[in-house]
């Protein structure tokens, strides 16, 4: 794996505060790459680039957007949903996304990891209600390979486990991570597989990314992309058309279009929902239907995700 390449800091971003905030903005080469170089307003430089903006305390915005804590079921085991279990398998990432709902998360004390996954594991398996779990961080293909094929050999021993499901970002940011190592482990697996990557803007996509998607849909997995509405980056019906219908053209289906999760250090982001409500309208006119994805926020306590 190449390490991430930092990003000089710009003369609207601003010194770290705490360790959760790198005064350097992280990303991978490949991604730094596909930037429009010398340009601030650039959709990917956007999204990891920390600003002043950052430091503001907003009403409304807090530490805990979307209510993991209350949501904990086992060390590194998050449950809001009936039948689907999350497994916080890492707290490590290709790249610091800015608009991140866990950049608060306290990843030292709560990775499903620990142990061998021992907590996490035994969690799972005394729920019978559970048939899906979903690997996500963090970043789960950050893992060694062997360490996330320990993880589901434990996973292929609970019977009522029927799917799996993995949300990453590096199939797009290092779409190298996706190796012959990863699609055997793929190829392997005895449940089918659905692969959530995670793309705001079509520009995140090049032929190293397509070649990557196609690997992963070779080695069987259902690629499906959620994207998070961002102002200054995606908030216009050309870039989430664009973003639909390349993401697609790559092999990958529209999914979510998430509202932002409301976490302290983010509200520079936020579409407000008429806004966002106005811009999904459009995109259903204007595209076919399996190319518009839901919009949706997460709200704490709900049994689902809130469509708008």
């Amino acid at each position: 794996m190449i390490p991430a390449a930092p990003l000089p800091m710009q003369p609207d971003a601003m010194p770290a505060a705490t360790a959760s905030r790198p005064s350097m903005a992280s990303s991978s080469r490949g991604f730094v790459a596909r930037m429009r170089h010398g340009d601030l307003h650039d959709p990917l430089l956007r999204q990891v680039l920390p600003v002043d903006a950052e430091e503001r305390i907003v009403p409304g915005f807090g530490l805990d957007a979307v209510g993991d804590g209350a949501a904990r079921k086992a060390e590194g085991v998050i449950q809001k949903y009936r039948g689907r279990a999350l497994l916080v398998t890492t707290g490590s990432c290709a790249v610091h996304c800015r608009y991140c709902f866990r950049r608060h998360f306290p990843y030292a004390e709560e990775t499903a990891a620990r142990e061998g996954w021992r907590e996490a594991v035994a969690a799972v398996a005394h729920d019978p209600t559970i048939d899906e779990v979903i690997l996500s961080g963090g970043d789960p293909l950050s893992l060694a390979t062997s360490k996330l094929a320990e993880l589901t050999a434990q996973l292929a021993a609970i019977p009522h486990v029927k799917r799996l499901r993995i949300h990453s970002r590096l199939p797009v940011v290092l779409p190298e991570r996706v190796d012959p190592a990863l699609l055997q482990w793929l190829s392997a697996l005895p449940w089918p597989v659905a692969l959530v990557v995670h793309a705001n803007h079509a520009n995140e996509f090049d032929p190293e990314v397509d070649a990557a998607m196609a690997r992963l849909r070779g080695a069987g997995a259902q690629l499906l992309n959620q994207a998070v509405l961002l102002r200054g980056v995606n908030d216009s019906v050309h870039a989430l058309a664009a973003l639909s219908e390349r993401g697609f053209a790559a092999g990958v289906l529209p999914y979510y279009l998430h509202q932002l999760d409301r976490v302290q250090g983010t509200a520079h982001f936020e579409v407000d929902d008429q806004r966002a409500r106005a811009l999904h309208t459009a995109l259903a006119a204007r595209l076919s239907g399996y190319l518009v994805p839901k919009l949706v926020r997460e709200i704490q306590g709900d049994t689902g995700k809130r469509p708008l």
